[in-house]
């Protein structure tokens, strides 16, 4: 009896040693949501010649993970919500409870993350995702 549950421990710290690393954190999830902020507030600057003045990230909540496959590396599919605040010249607008969807990936070597964003230009059958390093 002893040694069922002394395996069955093992096995349960075993899997959950294999599994954490792979998970993507909050953090890594923030930078990645800061990344496509940052590619749509350059994008918009140039065409409403506003001066955005900088974003910020406040009460990040991952409603679920899923793991999956794209371009034979594993990757993850993260929803959620979070609120941002968006510094302007004269003042801040806040968007509360603003839902996300990405989708992340772990490099070959499980040191790097990447963002992928799917190219809405594309008229292939078979998703093109464009590829983005998540510092």
């Amino acid at each position: 009896m002893v040694r069922l549950f002394v395996a069955m421990v093992l096995l349960v710290l075993l899997t959950a040693c294999g599994t954490i690393g792979l998970l993507p954190t909050s953090e890594l999830v923030e930078k990645a949501i800061a990344l496509e902020l940052e590619q749509t507030k350059q994008d918009l600057s140039q065409k409403l010649d506003i001066d955005f003045q900088g974003f910020e990230i406040k009460h990040l909540k991952i409603a679920e993970e899923k793991a999956l496959t794209i371009k034979n590396l594993p990757a993850f599919r993260v929803k959620g919500k979070y609120d941002l605040i968006i510094n302007l010249p004269q003042r801040q607008l806040k968007q509360l409870q603003q839902p996300f969807e990405l989708y992340l990936q772990i490099q070959q070597e499980g040191k790097t993350w990447r963002l992928l964003l799917p190219d809405k230009t594309s008229k292939e059958s078979q998703p093109v995702w464009r590829s983005y390093l998540i510092n």
